[in-house]
């Protein structure tokens, strides 16, 4: 089976979920997604490559996007993954932070705060699993972040540092990532629902 889900104009992580219910629906064939974007783009591809299904990505001449997942035979799981060791990354938490402020109050104590945090979780092992930004929160990964240094020392040490584009892109701020890789509200929602202990900063 084949099947096109235009998903141009849908802003993430619609065009993902999109693709997942297709994905579900077969047991095997092609299933092309257009999108008019770079992020929906990357998103699509991390999405087949989180399910180890193979896949492609094209651009036509107008600038769009169309990403092909192709699933072979048999029921929709992930094949499984090789056993590695635990490494300390792996045994901490999952941290979320959706603002750049940390607590309520005097906005320069909150700031004051905040890169303290950081600056604390890049000091303390085990380091946490990932730590997810989203809102205000992404403005702390991008290349004038008071904080950068410290999140480049987790990102080297294996944290998977996440920001969230539509919010990336409504702070004007895409081109302006400085660590980390930007995902959506799909892989947010799978992070923190995959997590048997998630910290909320904020």
């Amino acid at each position: 089976m084949n099947k096109k889900i235009d998903a141009r104009g849908l802003a993430c992580p619609k065009p993902v979920i999109l693709t997942k219910k297709e994905i579900e629906n077969i047991k095997e064939g092609t299933i092309t997604t257009i999108v008019d974007n770079e992020i929906s783009r990357d998103n699509l591809s991390k999405f087949a490559k989180s399910l180890e299904l193979e896949f492609k990505v094209e651009e036509d001449m107008d600038g769009n996007f169309e990403v092909s997942i192709i699933k072979g035979g048999g029921d929709y799981s992930p094949s499984p993954k090789k056993v590695k060791p635990l490494e300390k990354s792996e045994e901490g938490p999952l941290i979320v932070i959706p603002s750049d402020l940390m607590g309520t109050g005097d906005f320069q104590l909150g700031k004051v705060l905040m890169k303290s945090f950081i600056y604390t979780v890049s000091e303390t092992k085990p380091y946490p699993k990932a730590i997810l930004f989203y809102n205000n929160g992404v403005k702390l990964t991008v290349k004038t972040s008071p904080v950068l240094e410290d999140l480049i020392l987790l990102d080297k040490a294996g944290v998977e540092i996440i920001s969230c584009g539509t919010c990336l892109d409504f702070y004007n701020l895409k081109d302006e990532l400085g660590v980390g890789e930007i995902s959506n509200m799909y892989t947010i929602y799978e992070k923190m629902k995959e997590s048997h202990n998630t910290i909320t900063i904020g």
